[in-house]
């Protein structure tokens, strides 16, 4: 079900076919293109394949782990994936670049981006970031998300130095070499921290000037929202969600079951964590949030205009 995709996108074994493949079952294949390596972001959509729901709606479903995170959507873009998990402010930006992507679905319901810092160091509030490094991982959004939150504790963009340490993020921190980071997950950096025995402390966005986002959504190509393969899927991941929510102990045992490279203490930590951060309606589309977030990006440079929501978030049916 699972396979490692460096060598598949590199070489397009994902070209765009007439129609749905049949399984030997008589099943459909539907093909989803993480936005990562396995973690327990995805635990609802393993969850689904491990209970059966995925076949009981019908559907043959191979996960595929890319070699870089930003081809996804650019491969279902292109024809060449079903279905995309990736981030919510990345499709802001995609669609203001004209790509055929529309959200269908959402993954993970809150923002986990976070500016994280030395427990034990001298930053207890963002006012005490003011000439400090922070290290970032990726420029655009998060370099507007830093904005923003400085903003609101009166410090500007030039009151601190950026300082690329390319991904990683708790290593850097860790050893002194900047005092904060932005872009550190609140659900794996945190955690990693901890092990490492230098715990961490966390300024979320979302308390800190930045609308609240979607985390993880799902995509699809915007000319295939009549795929009937997709509301089955979304039906199926919504089954997975419920299932994990009221079953968390058996639903880890589901996710880490064959998967040797997720069983681990930092994965266990990390879905704790996660787990109440899952949408449990993955269809539902929050309409003003969406808009909301857009004029935020718009407001901050990021996109030229504010779309029609329906161009690039639709809740089908």
């Amino acid at each position: 079900m699972l396979k490692l995709a460096a060598a598949v996108l590199g070489i397009g074994l994902l070209g765009a076919a007439p129609g749905p493949a049949l399984a030997q079952d008589g099943t459909e294949k539907l093909t989803v293109l993480l936005d990562w390596f396995v973690n327990p972001d995805h635990a609802p959509l393993y969850v689904a394949l491990e209970k059966g729901y995925f076949r009981d709606a019908g559907l043959e479903v191979e996960f595929i782990q890319p070699a870089d995170p930003a081809d996804p959507p650019k491969l279902v873009a292109a024809g060449r994936g079903d279905v995309a998990i990736s981030y919510q402010p990345e499709l802001h930006l995609q669609a203001d670049a004209g790509l055929p992507l529309t959200r269908i679905g959402t993954l993970v319901a809150t923002p986990l981006n976070s500016v994280i810092v030395r427990g034990d160091g001298p930053i207890r509030t963002l006012a005490d970031l003011k000439g400090r490094k922070v290290g970032y991982s990726v420029t655009g959004f998060e370099d507007a998300l830093l904005t923003a939150m400085l903003e609101t504790a009166g410090l500007g963009r030039d009151d601190v130095e950026l300082v690329n340490v390319n991904f990683a993020l708790s290593a850097s921190l860790m050893s002194g070499q900047v005092d904060a980071v932005i872009g550190g997950y609140r659900n794996f950096e945190l955690n990693q921290m901890e092990l490492e025995g230098h715990p961490g402390r966390a300024f979320y966005p979302e308390e800190h000037g930045v609308p609240p986002y979607d985390e993880l959504v799902i995509l699809a190509n915007s000319e295939r929202l009549d795929d009937p393969r997709l509301v089955r899927f979304l039906d199926a991941v919504e089954r997975g969600v419920l299932y994990l929510v009221n079953n968390p102990e058996d639903s880890w045992e589901l996710f880490r079951k064959g998967r040797p490279d997720v069983d681990n203490e930092l994965n266990r930590k990390a879905w704790d964590d996660t787990l109440p951060r899952f949408a449990h309606s993955p269809s539902a589309l929050d309409e003003k949030r969406y808009e909301r977030f857009a004029r935020f990006l718009q407001e901050r440079g990021l996109i030229k205009e504010v779309p029609p929501l329906e161009s690039y978030a639709v809740q089908l049916r």
